[in-house]
């Protein structure tokens, strides 16, 4: 084997010029794809994970059926079996309940509709940021039970202020009609222009008051620690609880409660790996030509190995180290130095700046350009360009084990 790999090296280097040639097209390639693909992944979760902190959470736990068609009946009791449940687990941060609703909002002559948060502010700050976004007043105290927060856009739509009163009419779970007065105590921009020009936050009950729910919620939002133990934090949570006996109930991941932002991940990631095989695509070829050049100026040289009883396999395996090796370098370097330029976005975001911005604002994403510090980007981009390399090898390695010692010899 050392032989092997000694003949492999001095091979590669006596054309020196077409070898640097080759290890620099990958090293592009590498490095190239590992930076975008890197600062792609860590655009998206740095997204996913500000969409998920500001309100929706990682996790939800609703009723069996109210994801597909929310309802206001369709509550539950929340206990301390489900408390001890969602604790259990060493990844939840945090977790918060919620009702949720659809009314109507009116401020004199003006009326909108609107969707109707009941929530625990003390709760919610283990697992959103939403209270964060205050645009004017202050967040309402746990337990008051006549403030509301709104959003910005459904405050001017009503032609209302922060200290004014509103009086919001919605339909209980009892199917009766109720409507209260409540005091707008600040105005919130979440970034979304549906949700801030619909969304009234109030306290969790005052909105278990207002909408007859007695104690009942319909969401129970989890935080975690960790983006990528989602789905086996849900599997656990899904096995304790049927264990526990706490059925008609659901575990949703964020996928599930958001799918329309799963599907622009994957629409997005089907763009970028199409570019990425074009590239690589344009790469193997660049590896096919040197190794099938490299192998025909040999012909004579493999004919008389032939004839002096070396086997085909081993001038096959030769002609496959000999690209491993080429690979192996440009692709170590390239994807090494896409990473350090990872590292460099990670912490030196790009900001962006003008109608990108506003693009970026509209669709609710954060105008910030970032990348990811998970090595697995390098790595996969790595064994990607090794397996095409040695997919490349075949039809050089073919000719050479097929290749007779005579017409070897004789090949001009």
């Amino acid at each position: 084997m050392t032989l092997l790999l000694t003949l492999a090296w001095r091979n590669i280097w006596r054309n020196k010029r077409r070898t640097i040639l080759t290890i620099l097209a990958i090293l592009f390639a590498a490095f190239l794809t590992s930076a975008m693909r890197g600062v792609a992944v860590g655009t998206w979760e740095y997204n996913v994970r500000n969409t998920l902190e500001m309100f929706a959470g990682y996790l939800q736990v609703q009723r069996e059926g109210y994801q597909e068609n929310p309802s206001v009946s369709k509550s539950f009791v929340r206990s301390r079996l489900l408390d001890s449940v969602i604790t259990r687990e060493q990844s939840v941060a945090g977790f918060a309940p919620r009702v949720m609703a659809e009314g109507l909002v009116s401020f004199r002559a003006n009326a909108a509709g609107a969707a109707l948060f009941g929530v625990d502010p003390d709760a919610e700050r283990r697992v959103s940021r939403f209270h964060q976004r205050l645009r004017e007043g202050v967040f309402f105290r746990r337990g008051d039970p006549s403030a509301i927060v709104v959003g910005y856009k459904l405050l001017e739509n009503l032609k209302a202020h922060v200290g004014d009163t509103l009086v919001i009419l919605a339909q209980g779970r009892d199917g009766v009609l109720a409507d209260r007065l409540f005091r707008v105590s600040g105005s919130v921009r979440l970034g979304s222009p549906e949700f801030d020009a619909m969304a009234v936050f109030m306290d969790l009950g005052a909105a278990q008051e207002l909408l007859a729910m007695e104690g009942r919620l319909h969401s129970v939002v989890i935080s975690l620690s960790d983006l990528r133990g989602v789905t086996r934090v849900r599997e656990a949570l899904r096995r304790d609880l049927d264990a526990a006996g706490g059925t008609g109930l659901a575990v949703l991941t964020w996928q599930e409660v958001l799918p329309d932002l799963k599907q622009a991940m994957d629409f997005d990631r089907i763009g970028d790996w199409f570019f990425y095989g074009i590239l690589i695509v344009i790469v193997a070829l660049g590896i096919l030509n040197t190794l099938l050049m490299s192998v025909t100026e040999r012909f004579r040289e493999f004919g008389v190995s032939l004839s002096l009883g070396m086997q085909p396999g081993l001038l096959v395996r030769l002609v496959l180290v000999e690209t491993l090796m080429i690979a192996l370098i440009g692709s170590v370097i390239g994807a090494g130095v896409g990473y350090a330029a990872n590292v460099y976005v990670y912490y030196h975001p790009i900001s962006l700046t003008g109608d990108l911005r506003v693009m970026y604002e509209q669709y609710g994403f954060l105008p910030q350009i970032v990348s990811t510090l998970n090595p697995g980007v390098a790595l996969t981009v790595m064994s990607l360009i090794l397996g095409i390399s040695v997919v490349s090898a075949i039809y050089p390695a073919y000719r050479v084990y097929h290749l007779e010692p005579l017409k070897g010899i004789r090949y001009t």
